[in-house]
C-alpha cells in the first residue's frame, strides 16, 4: 500500500500510517509541506490599532520559526512583513510599539512601513543598489472576526477556506465579539499535533470520554459536513440545554443547535456557542508535543455562563485520551487503522488533506 494513499471511499480506507506521527523526518517534512502552505492565527486585531503600530512575532516558533511583523502604515493598511533585515539578517522590530519607520539596530538600514527600502549608510558605490531585493518581503494576511491570520505561501485564499463558516454564522453579531482573558487558557499536550486534531474531529468518543457533554447532546443526532478545506460537526442540544435561536431560512432552522464545531485545516478550531466563540489554536511543539490555546470571545448581548459548557473539563478528558494514543502509536503492532463510515468522516477528510500535502 502506498504510504500516503487514503482511499476516497471511507468504507475501504485505512488511516495514516503510524510512522507519520512517530518519525521525526515526517514531522520536519510536514513543516514545509503542510504548515508553510496553510493559514495560521497571529493575534487579535487590536495589536495594530493605530498607524505606525508594529507587532513582531515568530510564526509557529517551534516548527516554522519564521520572523514576521504586522505593520499598520500611515494610510491605515496592515501588512505582514518579513522581520529580517535584507542586509545581514538581523531581526528588525524587536518589540511591539509605534514607529515612524522600521530601522535595523545593527547597521542602520531603514525601511518604510510598507517594507520598502529607504536608506543605508556606507553603501556609496554599490552597484545595482538598492533593488527590490532590498525591500522587506510581504506575506499574505487576512483579517476576520477581529483577528489576523497569515500564511507563508498558502495554496488557497483565507476567504475561500472559511466561506462555508461565514455562510453558516453570518446572522450572528460577529462584530460584537470581545476577548475574555479570564476564560482563556493554554494547555501543553504530550501528543503529536495531528492526534489532537483527530480527536477533535470525531464525536464517536463522546459517550465514552465526555460524560458531561454527552448529557447535554443528543448523540444520535450528531451531524458532520465536509467542505474543501474545513469541516463541521453539529451538536444538537437536549431539552433544557442552551441552544441558538436560528432565523427562518437558516440551513439548520428547526434544530436545537448546541454548538457548531468548525475545523479549518490544519490546526484551527472555531467553536460557536450561543454565548460566543471558543477559538482553539493548535501549535506543534515537536513530534510528540503540541500547545493548544483556548481563546474565549463573548457576544456583547449574550448571556455568558461558560461553565455550562464544561470546556475545561472536556479539554482535560481529551488530553488524557490523546496522550494515551501518543504512547500507543509507537507500538510495533500498530500500523494503520480503519474508519467508522458514519462517525469518522471528518477524520478521513483530514487524513486525505494531510496525504495530499505530504506527497505534493
Amino acid at each position: 500500500m502506498d504510504e500516503w494513499y487514503i482511499d476516497p471511499d471511507i468504507r475501504k480506507a485505512f488511516t495514516l500510517p503510524a510512522a507519520f506521527y512517530a518519525d521525526p523526518h515526517h514531522y520536519a517534512r510536514s513543516a514545509e509541506r503542510i504548515f508553510a502552505h496553510t493559514w495560521h492565527y497571529v493575534a487579535d486585531s487590536e495589536v495594530v490599532r493605530q498607524p505606525g503600530d508594529v507587532y513582531p512575532f515568530f510564526l509557529l516558533e517551534e516548527m516554522l520559526a519564521e520572523p514576521l511583523v504586522l505593520v499598520k502604515d500611515h494610510h491605515g493598511q496592515v501588512r505582514c512583513l518579513s522581520n529580517v533585515c535584507t542586509h545581514r539578517a538581523k531581526i528588525v522590530v524587536e518589540a511591539p510599539g509605534n514607529l515612524r519607520q522600521l530601522r535595523c539596530r545593527y547597521h542602520g538600514r531603514c525601511f518604510a512601513l510598507d517594507g520598502a527600502f529607504k536608506s543605508m549608510p556606507a553603501f556609496e558605490g554599490a552597484e545595482d543598489f538598492p533593488s527590490r531585493r532590498d525591500d522587506l518581503s510581504a506575506v499574505p494576511a487576512h483579517q476576520w472576526l477581529g483577528m489576523w491570520f497569515t500564511g507563508l505561501a498558502p495554496w488557497v485564499s483565507f476567504a475561500e477556506m472559511v466561506a462555508p463558516i461565514q455562510e453558516r454564522i453570518s446572522f450572528l453579531p460577529l462584530d460584537t465579539l470581545s476577548y475574555v482573558p479570564e476564560a482563556s487558557h493554554t494547555f501543553e499536550v504530550k501528543a503529536h499535533w495531528a492526534l489532537y486534531c483527530e480527536n477533535y474531529l470525531e464525536g464517536l468518543h463522546i459517550p465514552f470520554v465526555h460524560p458531561a457533554l454527552n448529557k447535554a447532546l443528543k448523540f444520535p443526532e450528531y451531524e458532520y459536513e465536509l467542505f474543501d478545506w474545513c469541516s463541521l460537526q453539529l451538536g444538537v442540544a437536549k431539552e433544557g440545554e442552551p441552544c441558538f435561536e436560528l432565523p427562518e431560512g437558516h440551513p439548520d432552522h428547526g434544530k436545537r443547535v448546541y454548538a457548531w464545531y468548525f475545523f479549518v485545516f490544519p490546526t484551527l478550531m472555531f467553536n460557536f456557542y450561543p454565548w460566543g466563540l471558543s477559538l482553539n489554536v493548535v501549535e506543534p511543539q515537536g513530534p510528540a508535543r503540541c500547545r493548544v490555546h483556548f481563546r474565549t470571545y463573548r457576544f456583547a448581548e449574550a448571556q455568558f455562563n461558560r461553565s455550562e459548557f464544561a470546556l475545561e473539563q472536556t479539554e482535560m478528558e481529551d488530553e488524557a485520551v490523546v496522550e494515551s494514543v501518543q504512547l500507543g502509536i509507537r507500538s510495533r503492532y500498530y500500523h494503520r487503522g480503519r474508519y467508522s463510515p458514519t462517525m469518522e468522516r471528518a477524520v478521513h477528510h483530514f487524513h486525505r488533506l494531510i496525504a495530499n500535502f505530504m506527497q505534493e
